[in-house]
């Protein structure tokens, strides 16, 4: 069955925006926004991880979270503490829901449309993985072209 790949891809990717979290030099350093950069690391992370806890854990899971997403672009100045602590409220809302999920409801059609279409929630899940990976990835731009590099880098 696919959900155990599905977990263990979330939890590995979730731990790679843990990583790029956690390589901000400080707290403001995630709310720095440049000219040409649109969303800050810290608008990206809350996100992440509104889009996770609200798709996944809140319609699959039944977890009851309740999304804003307007405040994940317009919040500003959170500490990383609380980004990081957002990112394993993450983790555990898409391991339990995906934990409940059988392979007949994977090919059920997702109760909420995406971008308008009627999904699988299995074709939902590929989505929010890629969701994931491109957001994380923009995530490490947007750190690197601020001018903070990983402490490998930094040693080179």
């Amino acid at each position: 069955m696919i959900t155990p790949v599905l977990i263990t891809l979330f939890e590995r990717d979730l731990n790679k925006l843990t990583e790029e979290i956690s390589l901000y030099p400080d707290d403001s350093s995630l709310w720095v926004v440049k000219e040409g950069i649109k969303n800050s690391g810290g608008n990206l992370c809350l996100h992440l991880t509104g889009s996770l806890q609200h798709f996944i854990g809140a319609v699959l899971g039944d977890s009851g979270y309740i999304r804003n997403r307007e405040a994940e672009f317009n919040l500003k100045n959170i500490g990383k503490h609380k980004l990081l602590n957002e990112i394993e409220n993450a983790k555990v809302a898409v391991k339990d829901a995906l934990e409940q999920t059988s392979k007949k409801e994977l090919e059920k059609n997702y109760p909420l449309p995406i971008n308008g279409e009627t999904v699988t929630t299995e074709y939902l899940l590929l989505h929010m993985l890629s969701h994931l990976n491109y957001h994380t990835g923009q995530i490490t731009y947007h750190r690197r072209l601020l001018g903070f590099p990983q402490e490998q880098e930094q040693k080179q």
